[in-house]
């Protein structure tokens, strides 16, 4: 038991770290605005008062999309609370309008159940089996049935590493080999991401439906 809470304090301190010491344009997954994800917003036609998590949310403008469009159930977890309160400050009053939580995601305990779980590059940081079952089994017990869960990762044609730290990568297949107990995939696409350093990264997105 000791040592899970020393790996989970360094885990939590090294993203401490990495928010604290950096711009959101100093790190690879920034986007000024999250066009793949906001285009999963629209092809699913949820309604304003829908509950909507944005799993590792941390500086993401993926809020800031949502708040524009007028959707009223705002929920960001992340690890990081360096993460989210620079999230807060960029918001100004319109952080208010938001449900903040700083958790690990397989310590989350999900106080409501959710129509649209969203998970753009965070899934793919946790690579134990132990770790990616309790993922899928919080999701599982988190969504709603008919609800959504969105997933990003690196694609198999994509980086090993990010952030200094070793990533699982994902193809079609294994993703929803992950998710099929209790979820129907819809689709998955690739997409290119091209980092503030002029990298690209290509990563899978693939959408399900809680069964």
């Amino acid at each position: 038991m000791i040592n899970l809470l020393i790996v989970a304090k360094t885990e939590k301190e090294y993203w401490e770290n990495i928010f604290r010491s950096k711009s959101e344009k100093e790190v690879s997954w920034f986007q000024e605005y999250p066009k793949t994800s906001m285009e999963f917003i629209e092809l699913f036609k949820l309604p304003v008062t829908a509950n909507i998590i944005d799993i590792g949310g941390g500086e993401s403008h993926f809020v800031d999309a949502l708040l524009e469009k007028g959707y009223q159930n705002i929920w960001v977890l992340d690890i990081s609370s360096n993460a989210i309160e620079k999230a807060k400050q960029r918001l100004g009053a319109r952080a208010s309008k938001v449900h903040w939580v700083v958790s690990d995601v397989t310590d989350f305990e999900p106080p409501i159940q959710f129509d649209f779980w969203h998970d753009r590059a965070a899934f793919h940081f946790i690579t134990t089996e132990d770790s990616i079952y309790k993922y899928v089994s919080i999701a599982e017990d988190a969504i709603k049935k008919d609800g959504y869960l969105i997933l990003g990762t690196f694609s198999e044609k994509g980086p090993k590493k990010c952030s200094g730290l070793e990533i699982k990568q994902y193809s079609e297949a294994s993703m929803s080999a992950r998710f099929e107990i209790a979820f129907d995939r819809i689709k998955c696409i690739e997409v290119n991401h091209t980092t503030p350093f002029n990298t690209i990264q290509n990563f899978v997105f693939c959408s399900f439906k809680r069964k």
